[in-house]
């Protein structure tokens, strides 16, 4: 962080012109908060739920469970994706463990719904993306 924070100033000396050393470290103390309220921590788990969309098959299970609004099973799944028993339960698996999906057992089966946070996702992404009709 030294060499950034020289740099930094530098920066903020040529922008400020004739800015005072307060100016500079008021400037780097509002920096600082916003690295440590982003957090490396917080980092990580988010990269962690952009991997987990990040496949064809997965973004296609989050975005039906978040339309159906209710629980599906996984026999009702597979009907959507073009991928084996074994590739459909790999691909829950990994949206449970990103907090995308939860998943309860009722008898024999197995049954997924779309996380608040998946269905968030999937309203942002809808909104920010034009499809040309």
């Amino acid at each position: 962080m030294a060499q950034a924070t020289r740099r930094l100033r530098r920066y903020l000396e040529d922008e400020l012109d004739e800015c005072r050393s307060e100016d500079v470290d008021r400037r780097l103390d509002e920096l600082e908060t916003l690295e440590t309220a982003f957090g490396s921590d917080r980092a990580t788990a988010e990269l962690e739920v952009l991997a987990a969309l990040a496949n064809e098959t997965r973004y296609t299970l989050v975005r039906v469970l978040a339309a159906a609004d209710e629980e599906l099973c996984v026999c009702e799944l597979q009907a959507f994706v073009d991928v084996t028993e074994s590739g459909l339960s790999h691909a829950l698996s990994r949206l449970v463990d990103a907090g995308l999906v939860d998943a309860r057992k009722d008898g024999r089966w197995r049954m997924y719904r779309a996380t608040n946070r998946a269905v968030a996702i999937v309203t942002v992404l809808e909104g920010s993306v034009s499809v040309d009709e």
